[in-house]
């Protein structure tokens, strides 16, 4: 082989692989994500993963999957914000699909979330494993903190009320908007938090106690969906395949969560 006819081989698969590079350059996109504080963990878990084996950049948001806060999910579609893909409470995700905010036929159920209680790490644990447990220590606590989210509107407009200690709480407890109970119980500025499990576990300085007894807890759904007017919903699509997979499934459970998508189980 002659000089010239090395050098026009070695010129030619240089070109082959910068023609290669832009093709893979041009097929991976930006993917705008927002997620709501329950798969947040999760979520932050699987990401790298995903942007390693596809090449897409993932862009993300934080916001509530509800409430009045200019970062709550609904708030920030109706504002028109650039997103392709949302995560958040099951019910919440079906109101938005309901007006079309989101595509019906491109949902999918990620995992499972339960409700409980955490205190100042350090703190004194109260049982809670049982409905009476419960009671004593919401009544006993000087100061109580839940969310404005799924939990929280479960909490204050039918558990407490169902208790019967609706009136002797109310003055003692409070609703937190956009921001982590725990963040608040772990300050001080609350004695007992109640949240979803996997928003309470990644925050330092508190105690996770544990999960609240079954007659006073709420499985909640967390979903994802992409949004009517994605600008790529095939890289979306593939993204929510992603963390719906079995493959996801260990991360997703190490965070608090039960996934629907489990060789475990």
């Amino acid at each position: 082989m002659t000089c010239w006819t090395l050098g026009r081989s070695m010129l030619r698969g240089i070109i082959a692989a910068c023609l290669g590079l832009m093709v893979s350059i041009a097929a991976a996109d930006d993917i705008h994500v927002v997620s709501s504080g329950g798969f947040a963990a999760a979520y932050r878990a699987l990401a790298p993963g995903f942007e390693k084996q596809t090449g897409h950049h993932l862009v993300i948001g934080w916001g509530p999957s509800m409430g009045e806060t200019p970062q709550a999910i609904p708030n920030r579609l109706a504002r028109g914000e650039e997103i392709d893909v949302v995560i958040m409470v099951g019910t919440s995700l079906d109101e938005l699909i309901s007006r079309g905010k989101v595509l019906d036929a491109q949902h999918q159920l990620l995992a499972r979330s339960r409700i409980g209680l955490a205190v100042k790490a350090g703190a004194a644990r109260p049982d809670i494993s049982t409905m009476e447990g419960l009671k004593k220590a919401l009544l006993a606590a000087k100061s109580i903190a839940y969310s404005d989210s799924a939990s929280g509107v479960f909490l204050s407009t039918v558990l407490i009320p169902r208790m019967g200690i609706a009136e002797q709480i109310k003055s003692k407890s409070r609703m937190i908007p956009a921001e982590p109970v725990g963040q608040v119980v772990a300050r001080g500025e609350a004695e007992i938090g109640l949240q979803q499990i996997s928003e309470l576990l990644p925050i330092p300085g508190i105690d996770l106690v544990g999960a609240l007894p079954d007659a006073a807890q709420q499985i909640t759904p967390f979903s994802a969906g992409i949004v009517a007017d994605s600008k790529g919903p095939e890289a979306a699509k593939a993204l929510i395949s992603y963390l719906a997979s079995p493959t996801a499934a260990p991360l997703i459970r190490q965070t608090g969560l039960d996934p629907v998508n489990d060789n475990a189980h």
